[in-house]
């Protein structure tokens, strides 16, 4: 995006219509003047913005000058919605309720479940500073301090969310942890069955593979992001070269790393920040270790495989990308929570089965001309390597 009175920090390249496809900017003035009058204020403007593969996000301008505020719209994808995967009101609710935690998230602002206004229900919430990094030409600019920097505050904020007491913050309904891991496979299984358009080799094996070997899920009951990964965080990273960090040394979101300690590598790179998680229309009660096996899965398995290059789901993640490990992203998580962390190999082969269909649901959309920005024609591309790496994992464990 090229207008600086418009940019937010998950932008591209945007539309330069004020009325980008799946807004109706009048019936959302009006609606806005009832609810939310400060935010109505004419013009009113918004961009779609780029790099989400699911739900729909707009940057929101209102007003000028003085008067001017700048929001973010969530609202959707169009056509094709599966059920319950892309519920706004679950996304207004969890930010609502994680606002005064650890977990950094954007204000939410309003909710929508209307569908008379924009012809989907939708939320608003604050705009963040910082920058999602999701693509190899931005993590290439970072040292290798900042990368390992950017990738432990990344864990340390999962493991903060997962420490958080549902009963705390008024999310004790917020689902059904018995049982979750059994009917993640059955839901993902279901939609699969709504997205398939073509012939899947393997697929239906390792579902019934996930089916046939659910573990007992001893750590149900925190919440579950549903779609943890670096391009989902705003962070901020210290461009002062002058910062040195330790590359053992702890990166907690808010406060710098330490120096380096003597006889260590030092590696130049300045503090890192996670500002806001986002992308909560998956996020749920269950098992942290769902979370910590699809983290893998586009970190070890997108991240590190011939796939993920120039993917714009994959392609900045990983180890290839110049990040650690993920055995090393799961001892610092281990190290700061107090979840129980065991073999993930059935999480990694359900995180394999999950995104692939995921995958499968944004390409089938894809070709029913139902996708808003670039980048589409090459996540169907991905369906197949998550499936043959879901099935070796399940057979590991």
């Amino acid at each position: 995006m090229t207008d600086p009175a418009v940019v937010d920090p998950r932008t591209g390249p945007g539309a330069d219509a004020d009325a980008p496809k799946g807004l109706d900017l009048d019936r959302l003035a009006a609606h806005l003047a009832v609810h939310r009058p400060e935010l109505a204020a004419p013009p009113l403007r918004a961009r779609l913005i780029a790099g989400g593969k699911s739900n729909l996000t707009y940057a929101l301008r209102a007003g000028a000058g003085a008067t001017r505020r700048e929001v973010v719209l969530r609202r959707p994808p169009l056509g094709h919605v599966l059920a319950t995967a892309h519920d706004m009101a679950r996304e207004h609710r969890v930010i609502s309720a994680l606002a005064p935690t650890a977990v950094p998230v954007p204000a939410a602002l309003l909710l929508c479940p209307d569908t008379d206004v924009i012809g989907a229900p939708f939320y608003l919430m604050e705009k963040v500073d910082g920058e999602v990094f999701r693509s190899r030409s931005q993590t290439d600019a970072l040292t290798a301090g900042q990368r390992r920097g950017l990738a432990m505050a990344m864990m340390d904020t999962l493991a903060d969310l997962h420490a958080v007491d549902p009963a705390a913050v008024g999310l004790t309904d917020f689902g059904r942890p018995e049982g979750f891991l059994g009917r993640q496979v059955r839901r993902w299984a279901g939609q699969l069955d709504q997205s398939r358009s073509r012939p899947l080799p393997g697929i239906d094996e390792l579902r019934d593979a996930l089916a046939g070997s659910v573990p007992e899920g001893a750590n149900a009951g925190r919440i579950v992001h549903g779609d943890y990964r670096l391009d989902n965080l705003l962070a901020t990273v210290d461009a002062n070269p002058a910062t040195v960090a330790s590359p053992g040394s702890p990166a907690s979101p808010g406060s710098p790393g330490s120096p380096a300690s003597p006889g260590s590598p030092a590696d130049t790179g300045g503090p890192v920040a996670v500002r806001a998680v986002l992308d909560w229309e998956m996020a749920t009660l269950g098992d942290p270790l769902a979370d910590l096996g699809l983290l893998l899965t586009y970190w070890d398995v997108l991240g590190d495989s011939d796939v993920a290059a120039g993917n714009p789901v994959a392609d900045g993640l990983g180890p290839r990308a110049g990040f650690p490990a993920g055995r090393e992203l799961i001892e610092r998580y281990a190290g700061r929570g107090d979840v129980d962390v065991g073999p993930l190999h059935w999480h990694v082969a359900l995180g394999c089965f999950k995104l692939a269909v995921i995958c499968e649901g944004i390409h089938y959309r894809h070709t029913l001309g139902q996708t808003l920005g670039g980048g589409f024609d090459q996540i169907g591309d991905m369906v197949a390597p998550l499936v043959e790496h879901g099935l070796r994992a399940v057979r590991e464990q």
